[in-house]
């Protein structure tokens, strides 16, 4: 009974299920299309879950929600933190870089049901598959524009990766919902137990 006290009063750590990778100067940001060529990423980042409170406008609530507002110029730093995101891997000059030519790989595991719709709105190009099912296909370069869809596969929690480029000058734009799943995980003196 002690053990069982013990564990229902340690405390928790949430743990992020979500990870972004940028990757600079990357041809691929012109048509952002999901299985371009990789290399290292420049900087990884977790993303916050499970909402995000720099989203605004018709996009209050929602989980994935970056911007340089008006800006023309940013850096990758003013972009990420424009989303709440935190840095995990990246040197301090890939932070200060400005990101034209830029692919963003965000992965992870969402919740979803058959006949979920999704706003996507993004500047430039974007594409989503959850399950292997490709939901959001816009990936070529574009003003702001919203991109409505509609997830036809099976209800359940699937794996989902999403890509979005930004190929073409500022400003940077990329708002979405995506119900993530996120694991709690016990403190490691909570297994210990």
């Amino acid at each position: 009974s002690c053990i069982a006290l013990a564990t229902l009063l340690a405390p928790t750590v949430s743990q992020a299920d979500v990870i972004g990778s940028a990757y600079l100067n990357n041809a691929a940001a012109t048509n952002a299309i999901i299985g371009f060529s990789h290399g290292v990423a420049d900087v990884t980042f977790s993303v916050p879950s499970p909402s995000n409170g720099a989203c605004t406008g018709i996009f209050t609530g929602d989980t994935l929600c970056f911007n340089t507002g008006n800006s023309s110029v940013s850096t990758l730093q003013d972009f990420l933190t424009s989303g709440g995101a935190t840095v995990l891997t990246g040197s301090s000059a890939a932070l200060a870089s400005p990101f034209n030519n830029t692919v963003f790989e965000f992965s992870g595991t969402v919740t979803v049901t058959n006949g979920q719709l999704f706003q996507a709105g993004h500047d430039d190009g974007l594409q989503l598959m959850i399950d292997g099912l490709l939901v959001i296909n816009a990936p070529g370069p574009t003003g702001f524009t919203s991109t409505p869809a509609t997830y036809t596969g099976p209800s359940g929690t699937f794996v989902f990766d999403l890509v979005y480029g930004e190929c073409c000058g500022g400003p940077a734009n990329l708002d979405i919902a995506l119900p993530f799943t996120s694991a709690s995980v016990p403190e490691p003196a909570t297994l210990a137990l």
